[in-house]
Order: structure tokens, then sequence, then C-alpha cells
């Protein structure tokens, strides 16, 4: 590891690979760009000190940059100990970031990182999944007088902030980024559910067509997953808690059973809830010799993979990123499950996460939303609040004309009708 006040990465000779990866995406990021060439001759961000704690890749990196270009100070870390690209991290610490992230960092060095990225003191802050938010909430209390606000990109994350929104237990103003359409609509369904299966194809080289995938979960995430794989020509079964959401997947042509039923049954197993302990004890017992697993929630608490550890006889890395366990003393004899990515998110523990125009799109919302804190921030509560529509929809704009198309206006008349029907 290289360390000092100003970064903790794992190695600066890796910036060049980096700056490659960063420069691809950002060839790919055109909403991102054209918000750039408006804003950063005008620096909108001078004298502010932004907080990063995201999926740290090329993406990610990109964002950061531009944010420098327009006048912030900028710090970042990782979101997850297994997401961390070191050569992209290297590359930022080169264009003068404060990084604090490396791949396979323990859990215990993982909250020790956040902290290093809160010593720039932020005065903005963006969060996936939680942890810097919660760390300003806890242990680093002192910090939170001095932010303005801050936005949270990710499901999990929002469940989160909305219980502390309940308990009147938010310091500053929070943007809740992941529940804009451009967000959800787009990130979670196409992003999540291409980068999902990139992540499983490339790390078990094996066919989908023909097998039978358990997605459990059907918000917008499942359903992407679940999407992608139909298309891959495999059979999807959808579990679910919601009624509704049950429903609906099985109108979208899905089966719906319960997880007990499924695990007989299923070749991929891939959970997306939010929620823990999905996948646990008694169903790894029923599951198929050979069965995977994988998750694409954030935390990794969706496999119990304390569950599987304990009810296996051994383990072994058999591949990259994918773990062996045999179940040997079960009825019908020795087994074996591969669990993917150590149970983390598999998009970006096994693959590079979602597409650059994905992102894109998402990381325009995070950038616009932290300018509305900056010009709006003193008016508004310690509350969760969602991004402005005007935001949600300029960044669809950028996006149309990104790729050539127009679309039509209501005329005067038309407004006036519509403002008025009973």
């Amino acid at each position: 590891m290289v360390a000092c006040a100003d970064y903790n990465i794992r190695d600066l000779s890796l910036a060049p690979g980096g700056r490659l990866k960063i420069q691809w995406a950002a060839a790919h990021m055109p909403v991102l760009n054209r918000i750039r060439d408006e804003l950063a001759p005008t620096r909108p961000f001078a004298g502010q000190r932004v907080a990063i704690c995201l999926h740290l890749e090329a993406k990610t990196a990109y964002l950061a940059k531009i944010l420098k270009e327009c006048g912030a100070e900028v710090a970042i870390t990782g979101s997850n100990p297994l997401s961390t690209q070191d050569d992209v991290a290297a590359a930022l610490v080169e264009d003068g970031l404060h990084v604090y992230a490396y791949r396979g960092c323990s859990m215990e060095d993982y909250r020790r990182l956040i902290g290093q990225a809160l010593s720039i003191r932020p005065t903005l802050v963006i969060d996936d999944g939680g942890d810097l938010v919660n760390m300003l909430h806890s242990d680093r209390r002192d910090l939170a007088r001095g932010v303005i606000g801050g936005c949270e990109e990710t499901t999990t994350g929002i469940l989160r902030l909305r219980a502390m929104d309940r308990d009147g237990a938010l310091l500053f103003p929070m943007i809740a980024v992941n529940d804009a359409y451009c967000k959800y609509l787009f990130d979670n369904r196409y992003g999540t559910g291409q980068s999902v299966w990139d992540g499983i194809i490339r790390t078990t080289n094996l066919v989908v067509a023909g097998k039978v995938v358990v997605v459990a979960g059907y918000g917008w995430c499942g359903k992407g997953v679940a999407m992608r794989a139909k298309g891959l020509g495999a059979r999807v079964i959808i579990c679910e808690v919601n009624p509704i959401r049950a429903l609906e997947a099985r109108m979208d042509g899905h089966d719906v059973m319960r997880l007990s039923d499924a695990a007989r049954m299923g070749d991929i197993f891939i959970t997306v809830t939010g929620c823990k302990d999905v996948i646990r004890r008694e169903h790894f017992l029923v599951m198929k010799d050979g069965a995977i697993l994988a998750n694409a929630g954030h935390f990794d608490v969706e496999i119990s993979v304390a569950d599987l550890r304990a009810i296996s006889d051994s383990c072994r890395l058999v591949r990259n990123n994918i773990e062996e366990f045999v179940l040997a003393d079960i009825a019908g004899g020795p087994k074996r499950l591969y669990l993917l990515g150590e149970g983390r998110l598999v998009n970006l523990a096994c693959a590079d996460g979602h597409p650059a125009e994905i992102m894109d799109m998402s990381f325009a919302l995070q950038f616009l939303s932290l300018d509305y804190l900056v010009r709006e921030g003193s008016n508004l509560e310690d509350r969760l609040y969602s991004v402005p529509e005007d935001i949600d929809f300029r960044v669809a704009r950028l996006k149309l004309a990104a790729e050539g198309i127009s679309i039509d206006s209501l005329t005067p008349d038309q407004e006036r009708y519509i403002e008025n029907v009973d």
C-alpha cells in the first residue's frame, strides 16, 4: 500500500492503465460532457469540499474529475471492499484528488478509509449505500454541521435514509437520487440487468440458455436481471414478498413461487432485494449439485454466507471470484454450491459495473443535485428530498439530444387544456 495524508491506495504505478479506463468511459458519457462544457467555466463548486463514497471505477472517477474541474476539492473512497479498481484509484491520485481506497480491504480498513475521506471536512457528500452518511451521524457528528447536503443513489441507502428521516435524525438535507426517473428506470433496470450478467458470465464462462434462473426480488433491479436472463434463453423464476410485484412478474411471463420451492429447481440464484438472509440454510440444503449463487444487492447480507460455511465440509477457491462449498453430510450424497464474489455485488466484484452510457445519466443527476444543494441548501430542512423534476427532465433531454432524438412539445393551447381539464 501507498499512504500519506492525501491518499491511501495500493500502487501509484498502476495509474497509466487507470487513465485509459477513465478516458474510455468519458468518451461514452455525453450527458456529463455537455454539463461539464456548460458549467465548468463558471466553477459552481468553487470553495466546496466534496466527499464521495461510491464504487471506485472509471465512470465514478470521471464524475469526480468533473467536480474538481468545476472548482471542488474532492476526496473519494470506495463503497464496497471488492469494487475498487486500483489502477483507477492511482490515476485519480495523479490528477490531484484525495483517494482512500484499495480492492480487497478488510471491513475494519473499509471503515477507516471512509473516515480518511471525511478528513477534508466536506461541505457536500455523495453516498452509495449509506455508510459515509452513517459515519457522519455517528462517529463523526462533529463534521455534520458543516455539510450543506448530499445525495444517495441506491435503494439500500434510501431505505436507511427514510428511517432516519422518519425519526427526525438527519443532520443535513439529502436528495434521493435513486428515486429519480432517470435513475431507477435506466440504471436499476438496464444497468443492473446487463452488468449482473456481465459479472456472472465473465466469472463462470458458462452458458445461460436452458438453465433455470431464480431471481429473488422484483423491483426495478430484479426486473432488469430477469429480463436479461429471459433474453439469454433461461427459464426465470421470481420469488417475492410483495404481492403486487409477484403478480407483475407473473404477467411479465415468469414463474412465481416461494423460495423454498424454487431452491430445488434453480441452476443460478440471484438476490436483489435489499434485505438480509434471503437465501439461507434451509435453501442451501435442497439445492442442486452445482448451483451458482450470486448477489446483486448493495450489501453482502442477502446470501447467508455464515449459514453456507456452517453446513459445508470444505471450501476452496476454484476459479477467480468463485468459491466452491462442498456439502457432504446430506441426503442424496455430497453436492457442490458455488458462491460468486464472496456474496458481494456480483456486477462490481466480478465485472466493471453498469455500462458507461447508463451511469452517464445517474452521475449527471448526482452532479446537478449537488449544484442544486449549493444554490438552495440553506433554504432546505434536514430532510430527505426527491430530485427536483426539472433536473430529472433536463437529464432526459440531454440524453435524447446526445442520441440525436427530437421529441414534440405541447402547444400553449394543449398546456392550457391539460392544466384545466376536469
